[in-house]
């Protein structure tokens, strides 16, 4: 659906955050017949409402709004288990979303990643990679700027979440894809993983010349391969780019050292294989400008809150993985700093995560660490690591009270390492407050 198609309609755009105001911003000037604002409840991402460009409605005005609509411009937060969203669709009424519409007019221009995990981290490296070889490009998405504030470019690189992909109508030219396992199950209507996997693979179900994926993620490579007629590139494995040795290749041919990639970890090793396939895709002849590359893998600055070190005066080495709301990435930054005294702090918003695949990887990889449960969901993962050897479970009042018991555990040369496997939501506003309150705490016990 274009912006142009709602011209004449009756339109409403549902929610007041970052993505609604410019979902706003934009329809106004299409020449909707009508355009209303709705909030039906408060949340952390609503800001104030200036009613310049539609009016709002709020609370229980907000359902009788939306029955009186042809297409309703939902932001992401809001999901298919929504019984309005249910009501609506038996009704034939267009759900869409800010993302799709921008999408459809933009799609001939953009690598889109999405990824249940390195998502945030591929998106960085490609845009990173491409100005790095002098092409010039804009970034935005779900990395921090809705689509719809973007300038104009020749180029856009995209992150995707699993609710912004779900209404693609048009898949990017380029699409990456970094991992997929079950997350955000509260999204779907029925809370089935085969509905988060559709959701989140509907960015390529719409015509992408290119679908670049991490062929060694299991469920990733399946899902596809059920999907006939993609034009694949796999990655992480010989055939394509893959790190062997210490050294980053494609197929038989070296191109640098992986230490010219400032990110740690195995996970990180995909990550950058699919974000060499992605610009392989688009044109760029990698082998050919490999030092132009190189040049810029080292100079890429990790992503604040995942894996950032935070240097303390105790030797105790902190590291901020804010941004880790699942057992799957926990278990890669676990496996970072494993061989080292570690703690790792875990929990937050509880929305019924399968807590077993990190319980299951402590136990056959026999790593030995402390593990230190907060609110909410904290206790629930401790009881589900249950007793195993070399592991030990601490239960702390909250995150200050979480670091102060640290120090006490991890000795000078080890690590307290913060990868909460849950959203923060319910205790802070997001990851970035969630990475302060972490940061202020470290400061307050020094």
């Amino acid at each position: 659906m274009h912006l142009s198609e709602l011209r004449g309609r009756r339109v409403a755009v549902w929610g007041t955050g970052r993505e609604g105001k410019a979902a706003v911003a934009a329809i106004a000037p299409a020449g909707p017949a009508s355009l209303v604002v709705v909030q039906d409840k408060a949340t952390f991402l609503g800001t104030p409402w200036d009613g310049t460009l539609a009016p709002l409605v709020e609370g229980d005005a907000a359902w009788q709004a939306l029955d009186d609509v042809e297409i309703v411009v939902r932001s992401p937060v809001i999901g298919e288990s929504h019984p309005w969203v249910q009501r609506l669709r038996e009704r034939g009424v267009r759900i869409t979303g800010g993302t799709s519409l921008w999408m459809a007019d933009r799609a001939a221009r953009t690598i889109g990643v999405t990824g249940s995990k390195g998502k945030s981290t591929t998106t960085a490296l490609i845009h990173h990679l491409l100005v790095a070889s002098g092409r010039p490009a804009v970034i935005g998405g779900n990395i921090g700027i809705a689509a719809f504030d973007l300038p104009d470019a020749p180029l856009y690189v995209l992150e995707l979440s699993m609710y912004q992909s779900a209404d693609l109508d048009d898949s990017p030219r380029v699409v990456a894809l970094t991992s997929l396992f079950e997350e955000h199950l509260d999204w779907t209507r029925d809370g089935l993983p085969a509905q988060y996997y559709a959701h989140k693979l509907n960015i390529v179900a719409h015509g992408p010349s290119a679908v670049v994926y991490n062929a060694t993620d299991p469920v990733l490579a399946a899902e596809l391969a059920a999907r006939p007629g993609l034009p694949l590139h796999p990655a992480a494995v010989p055939a394509g780019f893959h790190v062997r040795d210490g050294r980053v290749l494609l197929g038989p041919d070296v191109l640098f050292p992986r230490d010219a990639f400032p990110l740690r970890g195995t996970h990180n090793d995909g990550n950058l294989c699919v974000a060499l396939g992605a610009l392989q895709a688009w044109g760029v002849d990698v082998v050919g400008e490999r030092a132009a590359l190189e040049a810029g893998l080292r100079s890429f600055q990790p992503l604040p809150h995942r894996l950032t070190p935070i240097a303390d005066p105790s030797g105790v080495e902190f590291v901020n993985d804010s941004l880790s709301t699942a057992p799957q990435t926990a278990i890669h930054a676990i496996e970072a700093y494993a061989g080292r005294p570690l703690a790792v702090i875990v929990g937050g918003q509880d929305r019924g995560i399968d807590y077993t695949p990190l319980r299951d990887y402590l136990s056959t990889r026999g790593v030995s660490l402390t593990l230190i449960g907060v609110p909410d969901s904290g206790e629930h993962i401790l009881d589900v690591v249950g007793d195993l050897p070399g592991v030990t479970r601490v239960l702390a009042d909250d995150l200050p009270d979480a670091v102060r018991r640290s120090r006490t555990i991890v000795p000078p040369g080890g690590v307290v390492l913060l990868s909460p496997a849950a959203p923060s939501y319910g205790r802070y506003d997001n990851y970035e407050a969630r990475a302060r309150a972490f940061q202020e705490a470290i400061t307050a016990t020094a």
